[in-house]
């Protein structure tokens, strides 16, 4: 079985955020970096997959982590739409033969939640997304959605296939130190975006603003008939004055 997990680089969410001179994006140079986390479990099921394969054949079980990696170089990924980025993936995976395509369900940064389901478009696969549940047998993967209300919707389909990691999926597990350099020595292939054709863009970013402060809020108290009076005085006050 051939499986590709698609990751994506993220600023730490703790991080100082800014906008660049151009503003349009963030400003990079001061950040600090970390996988995706929707991608982690994205990572954590796919190795947990590999793992049950090889307990299957008999063999001794790999090392936590993937086999090899592949860097797609774009220096202004983050200008890229979606269909953009998904077109990228799909570019080097169509000849690839994968049996399962493993995403985040969305990036902390853009949160489109949009290429996943995108590069299975491009690809003709079916997609299973926002999973939280999953399992495979038999060139069959099963898995379950979070829905509305903390009920769960069953869903399978044949591979080959590709799968939206949602948060709850799994653990995902912490290097060790031996797999970290065992990582090292393991290849990481790195291939310009312009060689893979991508598709042109479709949206353009105009601009970026952090939101606008707000005045604060007004807290009422009392007795339940008190600040109900308080409440519709104060809507009409503020209906007459939008008027």
């Amino acid at each position: 079985m051939k499986i590709l997990v698609c990751i994506k680089q993220v600023p730490d969410m703790e991080s100082k955020f800014k906008i660049d001179a151009e503003g349009i994006w963030y400003d990079t140079s001061d950040l600090a970096w970390r996988m995706n986390e929707y991608d982690e479990y994205a990572v954590e099921q796919a190795v947990q997959l590999k793992e049950q394969r090889v307990k299957e054949t008999m063999k001794k079980a790999l090392a936590m982590g993937c086999d090899r990696g592949v860097h797609i170089l774009d220096e202004a990924s983050h200008q890229k739409d979606p269909f953009a980025i998904a077109s990228l993936i799909s570019s080097f995976a169509a000849d690839k033969g994968f049996d399962l395509i493993f995403t985040g369900m969305q990036s902390q940064d853009r949160g489109s939640a949009q290429v996943g389901v995108m590069v299975a478009e491009l690809l003709g696969l079916p997609s299973l997304t926002t999973l939280v549940d999953f399992s495979y047998a038999d060139g069959t993967v099963t898995g379950k959605r979070e829905l509305e209300g903390g009920t769960r919707a069953k869903v399978s389909c044949a591979t080959p296939a590709l799968v939206t990691c949602q948060l709850g999926l799994n653990t995902p597990r912490y290097p060790t130190l031996p797999n970290i350099m065992k990582a090292k020595k393991k290849e990481l292939l790195s291939i310009p975006a312009g060689d893979l054709n991508p598709e042109t863009d479709r949206l353009q970013t105009l601009g970026m603003a952090p939101p606008q402060k707000k005045g604060s809020g007004l807290v009422l108290e009392g007795d339940p008939a008190e600040v109900a009076d308080r409440l519709i005085q104060l809507l009409k006050e503020k209906t007459t004055v939008l008027a």
